[in-house]
């Protein structure tokens, strides 16, 4: 959270175009950063349910296979990325913004060559997580955020001056942003693999391809889930192409990330408490007690919903001086990010229950059923109704948040009545 506000913060200086860059690239960003989560989700299915059954040689064996498979994979979706780039910033920003789609495609360029070791870090986090072990990825990722940070620091603007001081930088801008992140990822997914040598899963670590068979049960897993990324994504590049015809639609869609990153204040809890719960339905479901996997479950989304509550009354509050804060030299967009915000606390509770119950559902290797509810939350509710708001109706940018606030209440009544019906109690891993 902290790493994603900082970003912001450094990328709003560069100005409109960069941000405008930045949030129209965050579609592709979240989708190929959810690809690897799903990798990790599958990792975390499969290592914690042998965990939970006491079979130490089935979770290391689950974890080399997914190891092998995230390479793989991870490197696919970089010869992928490289000409889509190109392609995805004709779709998502107008004729006129030229110099904003040039600096969207080489951060896309750029991340793009650090998904490998993006994939290797989600999939050793889920299978840490999937023995009980949240403690070491959150170290890694701790030391993986102040490198992010130092880089960005270094590397973005031409120099910084604290008091007295005058520290000189590379000012590389947008690219140095973009080279932040992929550095930080490669070291990161070095020291998890000497950090995970520590662990029960220390003869996991290599990368093994999986055949046929661990295939089979990774894909089951991996691939509705993945699908599911596909349907958030692409529901988001619509959402982002109807706000970016809006008036003053520029600054509007370089407002999302700023956005998400405030939002995140709210929400991140609810993330966290969503992947303990995925590990621990998985883990109970090993030991055959799917009533220790409710309760645990529901237990979790509640208290995520009390934080999430607290934290977005006072987002709602401050919504206009948290926004100013990030993006200071930016008033227009400091405007729609306050705006955004006072919508997307309206329905944070729910989004609380859903971000939780998702993870337990996924933690019981039921991925299914959350890939067709996302359906119906993103291109039955959240897209028509942004384009019924923000055009018919002549509310713009502001007909685009309240959709989103919408969006977000229904998928987690959804999520409530999904778990609640209890199929993924017999799900098979």
């Amino acid at each position: 959270m902290v790493n994603s506000l900082l970003d912001s913060f450094f990328v709003q200086s560069l100005g409109v175009e960069s941000l405008t860059a930045i949030g129209a690239a965050i579609s592709l960003i979240f989708l190929l950063f959810s690809i690897a989560m799903s990798l990790g989700t599958a990792a975390t299915a499969l290592v914690s349910r042998s965990f939970g059954a006491g079979d130490l040689a089935e979770c290391v064996t689950a974890n080399k296979k997914c190891m092998g498979t995230a390479v793989a994979v991870g490197l696919a979706l970089t010869a992928i990325s490289l000409p889509g780039s190109s392609l995805l910033s004709l779709a998502m920003l107008s004729d006129n913004e030229t110099h904003s789609r040039a600096l969207m495609v080489t951060y896309l360029w750029i991340y793009a060559l650090g998904l490998p070791a993006i994939f290797v870090i989600q999939v050793l986090a889920g299978s840490l997580r999937g023995i009980g072990d949240t403690k070491s990825p959150m170290v890694v990722s701790g030391i993986q955020i102040l490198l992010h940070m130092g880089l960005n620091f270094f590397l973005i603007n031409p120099g910084h001056t604290i008091g007295p001081v005058r520290i000189m930088g590379l000012g590389w801008g947008l690219t140095g942003a973009a080279i932040a992140m992929s550095a930080s990822a490669w070291a990161a997914a070095a020291i998890y693999v000497i950090w995970t040598k520590k662990t029960p899963l220390s003869h996991g670590v290599s990368f093994a391809w999986p055949g046929s068979a661990w295939l089979s049960r990774i894909f089951r897993i991996a691939f509705p889930a993945s699908l599911l990324s596909v349907v958030r994504v692409t529901s988001l590049m619509a959402f982002t192409s109807i706000l970016s015809k809006v008036p003053g639609g520029g600054a509007a869609v370089g407002a999302l990330r700023p956005s998400f990153s405030i939002e995140s204040l709210a929400f991140m809890p609810g993330f966290g408490l969503s992947m303990a719960t995925s590990a621990l339905v998985g883990q109970s479901l090993g030991m055959g007690r799917p009533d220790r996997a409710e309760k645990l479950a529901w237990l979790a989304s509640h208290h995520a919903a009390i934080v999430g509550t607290l934290a977005s009354v006072l987002l709602f509050v401050f919504s206009h001086q948290v926004a100013l804060a990030l993006v200071p030299t930016q008033p227009t967009v400091a405007a729609h990010v306050s705006e955004y915000l006072r919508f997307a606390c309206t329905t944070e509770m729910l989004f609380a229950y859903a971000m939780v119950l998702i993870g337990a559902l996924q933690g019981a290797g039921d991925t299914l059923s959350t890939f067709w509810m996302t359906i119906v939350c993103m291109w039955m509710v959240r897209v028509p109704l942004a384009w019924l708001l923000a055009h018919p109706l002549n509310l713009g940018a502001a007909g685009c948040w309240m959709s989103m606030a919408v969006s977000q209440g229904v998928q987690g009544l959804a999520a409530m009545w999904l778990f609640k019906q209890g199929a993924w109690k017999h799900k098979k891993v």
